[in-house]
């Protein structure tokens, strides 16, 4: 019973010397847990259209075209300190002016207070494409022609929502090393919103009234018939 005592603690002991890291070679690292797509991040996601369950960019882009013909109301809600574009006072419409299966265009009308006039210049453009939207800037001077800076924009990231879609641009973001783009939400029959954001928050953001239409006709922006 003895020898069987002491062969039985040798046959303990191997075990845990097995078990334990020789020096200088430390305990290999368990496996990383599998990793998972993150479903913000843009060309993760896969797309295929059906037409009983349309995704959230299908969703969305329909609920901008739901209101072509229309114009609404609004005014600003965020500009950083030290950014001028608006006053804050002036009365600002969106007027979903042209709208098809692939593209929504959306002039951004500014009421000029003292000039008693209206800066005409910007169209918000979303196109709609096989796996994400885009959201373009079309920037005109009053005599029609383009603008120095014009057409930037950027894809939209992830599927997003029915409600809120996000695009990024690409230059801003690798300048500033964190997330800079654009978000555009709309809430049937509440507001439609379009700002800009740094990281997760609002930088700049106009609001619109979707609850009353304007009941006036309004002229086409610069450049446009």
């Amino acid at each position: 019973m003895h020898r069987i005592a002491v062969c039985f603690l040798i046959v303990l002991l191997l075990i845990s010397c097995s078990d334990t890291p020789e020096p200088g070679h430390p305990e290999k690292p368990a496996p990383d847990p599998e990793v998972l797509a993150d479903p913000q991040e843009p060309g993760l996601l896969e797309y295929e259209p059906a037409v009983d369950r349309p995704d959230a960019r299908d969703r969305f882009f329909h609920r901008l075209a739901g209101h072509c013909g229309k114009a609404y109301a609004g005014g600003l809600t965020l500009e950083p300190e030290g950014d001028e574009m608006l006053t804050g006072t002036e009365l600002l419409i969106a007027h979903f002016r042209e709208c098809d299966e692939r593209q929504v265009r959306i002039p951004f009308h500014i009421e000029l207070e003292e000039e008693l006039d209206w800066d005409r210049s910007r169209t918000w453009i979303f196109t709609r494409h096989e796996d994400r939207l885009e959201l373009r800037h079309d920037h005109r001077k009053r005599d029609g022609s383009e603008d120095e800076v014009t057409m930037y924009g950027g894809f939209s990231v992830g599927e997003g929502t029915a409600v809120r879609q996000e695009f990024q641009s690409v230059v801003r973001t690798e300048e500033s090393g964190y997330f800079r783009g654009w978000r555009i939400e709309i809430v049937p029959g509440e507001r439609y919103t379009y700002g800009t954001i740094r990281d997760t928050s609002w930088s700049w953001r106009v609001d619109f009234d979707l609850s009353e239409p304007l009941d006036h006709p309004l002229p086409p922006p610069w450049g446009h018939e």
